[in-house]
């Protein structure tokens, strides 16, 4: 009789568990899904933003958005499956995907009151964004648009001397002392960089004043 009671309360619980995860197990494969289909359309949005695409970029990060809020949707009843790393990793994405369009098109930056990810994977997502300014800045220099580079170095520099203040552990800021670190040293990059192509720049202007008054002094 035990046997018997037992077994079928086994059989119901295997049931209603397999149900259960059959379920959990269909939103994880469908965020893993999201999640890679958001970091490539946020690169992609990142990319042509570096390109002056400026509509292309937009575009491209409203999509993202719309994933995002699938994801929001679809994960809503698995917290686990939400906190995940994969799908943090994606948000995270799609955050420095906004800092950093908005930065270069000097937009207005994400409305923290609309935000929905956790704020640990937004100050990731805002490290991560101003490193990427540095690729930014080369473009500039390139094309000697110096005060740009200077505007987006101030800006990495804005966002290094806030980050590097949290000094919580790892495990609740989800790598961002690594991340920090990193910063500080493209930061430092970018900052030669930029010193060199104005002292460069510089000494042109006073080779080519030379020159003129040179030629002005043989006529």
């Amino acid at each position: 009789m035990i046997e018997a009671q037992l077994r079928r309360w086994l059989d119901e619980l295997a049931s209603r568990a397999d149900q259960e995860l059959a379920q959990q197990d269909a939103a994880r494969e469908k965020a893993l899904v999201h999640s890679r289909e958001l970091i490539r359309l946020c690169a992609a949005a990142i990319r042509e933003g570096h390109r002056g695409h400026r509509s292309q970029a937009e575009q491209l990060l409203s999509e993202a958005e719309k994933i995002e809020a699938e994801i929001q949707e679809s994960l809503a009843p698995y917290p686990d499956l939400y906190f995940a790393g994969y799908t943090q990793d994606a948000l995270k994405e799609l955050f420095e995907a906004q800092v950093t369009l908005a930065l270069i098109g000097q937009a207005a930056l994400p409305a923290l009151d609309a935000v929905h990810m956790p704020l640990s994977t937004c100050l990731n997502g805002v490290c991560e964004a101003a490193s990427e300014l540095r690729r930014a800045c080369l473009d500039l220099l390139r094309r000697e648009k110096f005060a740009e580079a200077e505007r987006l170095l101030a800006a990495m520099d804005a966002v290094y001397d806030v980050l590097m203040s949290f000094g919580y552990p790892d495990g609740i800021t989800k790598g961002l002392r690594r991340r920090v670190d990193q910063l500080r040293g493209v930061l430092e990059r970018t900052r030669g960089d930029i010193t060199n192509a104005l002292q460069m720049a510089k000494l042109r202007r006073a080779l080519e004043e030379a020159q003129g008054e040179e030629v002005a002094g043989e006529a």
